[in-house]
């Protein structure tokens, strides 16, 4: 069954210290970098903000300055124990390899995007809570505004904005989150995990990430089509609603278990041609779109509706679609023109895939949870994210959260709905 968690305010303290700029360990190229045409969609110059929880770390024993762990290992007691000097040592170190990331980003005159790789470093701030984790359930079912001390938000200025921002926040018990804000100019979901993993590598002791990141954004530059931009949708056939435009919004998350996902049940970097190569972490992925009558959506099955998004999925994974996408978006690009995304528009992404709950470990054990933080980013349109469920209840193995966003005048029909949907004991709902 789904549940959908009541939120609470949770009352903490939590110290922040002064921010300072992390800086590559070495020398790295001084260069300014351009963008793809996916990568300069004005619709993505945002940050994107991720939180990381982690439990703290168990050791068998103390031996003199050291920390002996189950497996045997010793470990410094100053050093392993804190997780800001462990991570703020591993970027200093993986800003090496993606030291774009420590450069400054900006929106040139002539509407490109551009990238001065100038080493100026990425704003990172080490935070102290005076609460345990489990106190706050690891922020598992949290209001995503009671999740927002644990990111920050850096200002531009005259030279751009840095494109990567950390915070580690460390609680009483020994664990501590992670707060990532991360351009999604710079990189998309498998990219932004690419990174992240490279991170996690070199705080566990490994001289270089497994993968190296690869630049190359011409690779994705279209060509603008002979044919003037036309906007797919029309809209003045638009659905209206009593909901619509909002003035309020408000965000829930489902757990759904695997039970039922099995009852319900009905990227495109491999699909270029020519393939992109292994490391490429910039944007990668097309949006599709299904366009449906209201009548349809709200007296039809639910079948019809999951069977026009899986066909829309099948075309989108094609080169000739991909590649169409491109050349339309350059298009847009050239004659000043976005995809306007409003009211009517509901998001969907799946983040399921991109393996970041339990596999990424900084020496303490992959991540508990995993929280997007989207309420600066997504707030202008509904969405909804499926994300892997948090270890802390076995029962949720093989299942998923879904975390959503509506007008917060519907979202108590949409609770009622989701019960009614969710709690049924045979297919006929999908009938």
């Amino acid at each position: 069954m789904a549940t959908a968690k009541k939120t609470n305010d949770l009352p903490f303290l939590l110290e922040k210290k002064e921010v300072v700029l992390v800086k590559p360990a070495k020398p790295t190229p001084s260069e300014v970098l351009s963008f793809s045409t996916l990568d300069n969609d004005p619709n993505l110059e945002i940050i994107c903000q991720t939180i990381y929880v982690y439990r703290a770390k168990s050791f068998s024993s103390i031996n003199g300055d050291h920390l002996v762990s189950s497996n045997g290992k010793t470990h410094d007691l100053e050093l392993s124990s804190d997780p800001v000097t462990v991570i703020s040592d591993a970027l200093s170190r993986v800003l090496v390899y993606y030291y774009p990331l420590a450069g400054k980003l900006k929106r040139d005159s002539d509407g490109e995007l551009r990238l001065n790789c100038n080493s100026s470093g990425v704003p990172f701030l080490s935070a102290s809570a005076n609460c345990e984790l489990s106190s706050l359930d690891y922020l598992d079912g949290v209001a995503v505004e009671a999740a927002e001390p644990f990111v920050f938000d850096w200002p531009a200025d005259d030279d751009g904005r840095h494109p990567l921002i950390l915070q580690v926040s460390k609680f009483s018990c020994g664990g501590f989150t992670v707060g990532m804000g991360l351009s999604h100019s710079v990189c998309d979901g498998p990219g932004a995990a690419q990174f992240y993993r490279a991170l996690a590598e070199l705080a566990t002791g490994k001289t270089e990430p497994s993968v190296k990141p690869v630049w190359e954004r011409e690779r994705l530059v279209g060509k603008p089509t002979k044919t003037p931009f036309q906007n797919p949708i029309d809209k003045s056939s638009l659905a209206t609603s009593p909901h619509l435009p909002f003035a309020e919004i408000e965000h829930c998350c489902f757990n759904v278990n695997s039970e039922t996902i099995k009852r319900l049940k009905t990227r495109s970097r491999g699909r270029l041609n020519p393939p992109l190569p292994d490391g490429y972490y910039g944007n990668a992925c097309i949006d599709t779109f299904v366009t449906i009558m209201g009548k349809d959506l709200n007296e039809g099955p639910l079948s019809r509706v999951c069977k026009l998004i899986k066909e829309m999925k099948k075309i989108a994974c094609s080169s000739d679609y991909l590649w169409n996408s491109i050349n339309m978006f350059e298009t847009m690009r050239r004659e000043n023109k976005k995809l306007e995304m409003d009211d009517t528009t509901l998001f969907l992404t799946d983040w399921r895939q991109l393996g970041l709950v339990e596999e990424v470990d900084f020496g303490w054990k992959g991540p508990v949870n995993l929280i997007p933080v989207p309420l600066r980013a997504l707030d202008y349109l509904d969405f909804i994210i499926f994300i892997s469920p948090s270890t802390l209840d076995p029962a949720m193995k093989g299942g998923l959260r879904v975390l959503l966003s509506f007008p917060a005048t519907a979202m108590a029909k949409f609770k009622e709905e989701m019960d009614a949907l969710l709690n049924l004991g045979d297919d006929k709902a999908l009938a």
